[in-house]
């Protein structure tokens, strides 16, 4: 049986995607991280058209150059080559896709709306549990159970 991203966001169990504006400020998008403790937001006008990602990341690469940085908007940070998946496609694509792009959040996208973000700590979390249920499995067949 193959594990869809659908079956991944399921299991987070959240339907919550924080997202930002990309007129926000970046004190804002500050803000919204630490209040939510999540490491990225998508950037979108309303909630389900996505427009890019900010990150941790592009926090910390793209603000030295800018002058009065906690004012500066989200979208001259924001990163709009975005790597995403469906809720149709394989956790096992979607792995590759955070692996061979080097990303650590990737949108879910339903008929080109936004339904759920997985995070590499989902992807590692989900993986985990399916590894622990395989050896529940194992063990229990070895025992005769």
């Amino acid at each position: 049986m193959t594990v869809q991203v659908r079956d991944v966001l399921a299991s987070k169990g959240s339907d919550t995607v924080f997202t930002v504006t990309p007129d926000a400020t970046i004190a804002e998008l500050l803000d919204v991280l630490a209040d939510h403790d999540v490491g990225a937001l998508v950037v979108s006008d309303d909630g389900v058209t996505v427009l890019g990602i900010v990150s941790e990341r592009d926090v910390v690469r793209k603000l030295r150059g800018l002058d009065d940085a906690r004012s500066a908007a989200v979208s001259s940070i924001m990163t709009t080559d975005l790597r995403v998946c469906s809720p149709d496609d394989s956790f096992e694509s979607l792995m590759a896709t955070m692996t061979e792009h080097r990303v650590r959040h990737v949108p879910v996208l339903a008929d080109g709306e936004l339904v759920g973000v997985l995070s590499i700590g989902d992807a590692v979390k989900h993986r985990m549990d399916q590894l622990a249920f395989e050896r529940d499995q194992l063990t229990s067949y070895v025992a005769g159970g």
